[in-house]
């Protein structure tokens, strides 16, 4: 019989990659198709989801969304189109979690694309984590980075609405975890990854 933490193994944790941003302030060129490793970043994105272990992976276009279509190798993946998004992360958040209404998960892992630091260690951690297993449904769970909490997040599908209903703008679930600072789970990855953000022209040094 399987149980619980095989369920888990097996794709009962969707992944969730927001890669529609413009990249405003880095001159207009859409985040997902900035170089690194030389290939686009959403795929460095969507490979840390699937080799973490989260199945199935929906990742959320806005921008450029033709262009990635025909230049990332996304195997795999659900594409999300997000006519929206540059209305913020917000309507991302909310395109994404609307696309996996239909899918078999329990809970879904929402990683930002503009994180290339954030691989598959720190997804499998928090895919491993007890809380995922013993919340199900009910797992709110995130990365911290010596305390401090960062992404990935784990969001179990009760929550989905709630969070759908509250993100805005550019505040994503950020008002969403505020209100329910208490129930996270945090998980330490400062040990397997790096959560800096690829926002600036100076942050581009990060990338190989």
């Amino acid at each position: 019989m399987t149980g619980p933490r095989d369920a888990t193994r097996h794709g009962a944790v969707a992944g969730l990659l927001l890669a529609a941003g413009g990249g405003r302030r880095l001159g207009g060129r859409p985040k997902a198709l900035l170089p690194h490793r030389g290939r686009p970043l959403v795929e460095h994105g969507a490979r840390a989801l699937r080799e973490g272990g989260c199945g199935p992976v929906h990742v959320v276009l806005g921008a450029a969304a033709d262009e990635v279509r025909h230049r990332a190798e996304l195997p795999g993946c659900v594409l999300v189109d997000n006519p929206d998004w540059a209305d913020g992360m917000g309507s991302s958040l909310r395109a994404g979690l609307a696309s996996l209404a239909g899918a078999d998960a329990g809970a879904v892992l929402v990683l930002l694309v503009d994180q290339p630091g954030i691989g598959a260690a720190a997804v499998s951690r928090l895919l491993a984590a007890p809380a995922v297993v013993r919340s199900g449904p009910d797992a709110l769970v995130s990365a911290s980075y010596d305390g401090r909490r960062g992404h990935p997040v784990l969001f179990g599908a009760r929550r989905w609405a709630e969070i759908a209903a509250d993100a805005r703008g550019d505040r994503g679930a950020r008002g969403y975890l505020r209100t329910h600072e208490s129930e996270i789970v945090l998980v330490e990855c400062g040990d397997v990854a790096q959560a800096y953000d690829i926002d600036t022209e100076e942050d581009l040094s990060h990338l190989e």
